[in-house]
């Protein structure tokens, strides 16, 4: 017997606690039924002992893997100092922080907030205020051109330029002010600029549309096409950066600078939310005192958890996993089109695999590796993410792809 909720009972099992969630928290999504008690590197367990390949990552916020060593320690002792000040004090970790994770992506400052979305958030008001105060936008009329399939987070604003029903249906009214077109066509977006634009805010690779690159020479084009107008290029960095794709940026994959990134998920370590805006000084810098701010943003535990994601990237280690790791991936799963996948998309450790008509679906494919061992999600009705951390080696990589070819195969 053993105490739970409160009464004394048999040993929970995974249906007691699936039936907890079910019955106490809101049904915002729509778990697969596994319930982690304990994970470490590539893998996790269940509450009934049974152990998994990761093949998702938190989204790429585990891209360290789970609990990883350094990052643990950095928060152990940071929360045996002090873990929160507000923005009301200065402390001794934000400004190095910041320095630090300038220095790793190139950029002049840092404006350190919690989750993705508050980091897409903050750079749009960067942006209009940008717009407004150096370009010469008439207040109120700033643009942000968009691209369609796109994902950015679930604020009011933020879905308000989705192009997916499901998470706009029934939260009008949307806000305004932003102009969507097709991902990958550079001239479509030329021909959506305006004088009222102020940013573009594209993903180097579209994430949960189903890991879609670019087409070569579109960023460039972008990038081309901004500077001819003084448009601000916004990257929003949050799933594809910190070495997901090979490099630190996915960007640096074309060879192009943003003004202005957004970086979140993996920038906690998997440990606790962290997010952060960073680009040019004279673009961040139109913030003022009073006119932006968060309670835990740049908090002490959160800059000491960030500063070590920067050391482990500063090795280079993460970023040649990546590419080592994913070029095998990438050939590996390329091998199943035809049998059983219609395509594989991605770059680096992180592809999308569209399973072929006549096969599972993404969720049936999901279901069918949990009992392999393996957890996978899908997204939309035929795709599959696959993003395992980058710590995983070469065996439990091809242990898990051979799970992907076992469900999907006719």
């Amino acid at each position: 017997m053993t105490t739970f909720a409160g009464r004394e009972t048999a040993a929970p099992t995974a249906a007691s606690f699936i039936a907890l969630d079910e019955q106490w928290s809101t049904h915002n999504y729509h778990p697969l039924p596994v319930v982690i008690a304990e994970a470490s590197g590539a893998s996790v367990t269940d509450v009934e002992g049974r152990s998994y390949l990761d093949f998702l990552s938190g989204y790429s916020a585990l891209n360290f893997g789970h609990r990883h060593p350094d990052l643990v320690a950095a928060a152990v002792e940071q929360l045996g100092r002090v873990t929160l000040t507000s923005r009301a004090f200065h402390h001794d970790q934000l400004g190095l922080f910041c320095r630090e994770l300038a220095e790793l992506t190139g950029t002049e400052l840092v404006l350190p907030m919690n989750s993705g979305a508050e980091a897409v958030e903050s750079a749009v008001k960067i942006a209009r205020k940008w717009a407004h105060r150096v370009k010469g936008v008439p207040d109120g009329t700033a643009e942000i051109i968009v691209a369609g399939s796109n994902f950015h987070g679930r604020t009011t604003t933020i879905v308000s330029f989705s192009t997916d029903e499901t998470a706009r249906a029934d939260f009008g009214p949307f806000t305004p002010g932003f102009v969507t077109v097709k991902y990958g066509d550079a001239a479509a977006l030329r021909d959506a600029i305006t004088p009222r634009t102020a940013a573009v805010l594209l993903e180097p690779v579209q994430g949960e549309a189903g890991v879609i690159v670019p087409p070569e020479g579109y960023f460039a084009d972008v990038r081309e096409a901004c500077d001819e107008h003084s448009v601000l290029l916004i990257a929003d960095e949050i799933q594809s950066g910190l070495a997901r794709t090979g490099t630190v940026l996915a960007l640096d994959h074309e060879g192009v600078r943003a003004d202005v990134y957004t970086l979140g998920k993996a920038l906690g370590g998997g440990i606790l939310p962290v997010s952060a805006v960073a680009g040019r000084r004279d673009v961040l810098g139109v913030l003022k005192p009073g006119e932006h701010g968060s309670t835990f943003g740049g908090n002490p535990l959160a800059c000491a958890v960030g500063r070590a994601v920067v050391r482990l990237l500063n090795t280079g280690e993460f970023q040649q996993r990546a590419t080592g790791l994913g070029a095998h991936l990438h050939t590996r799963l390329n091998e199943l089109i035809g049998q059983g996948l219609s395509e594989v998309r991605g770059r680096g450790l992180w592809a999308g695999i569209d399973l072929a008509p006549g096969g599972p679906s993404g969720r049936a494919a999901s279901e069918a590796l949990i009992a392999r061992g393996v957890l996978c999600k899908e997204t939309h009705e035929r795709t599959l993410r696959v993003a395992p951390p980058l710590v995983i080696t070469r065996e439990e990589l091809d242990r898990g792809i051979d799970a992907i070819a076992e469900v999907v195969r006719p």
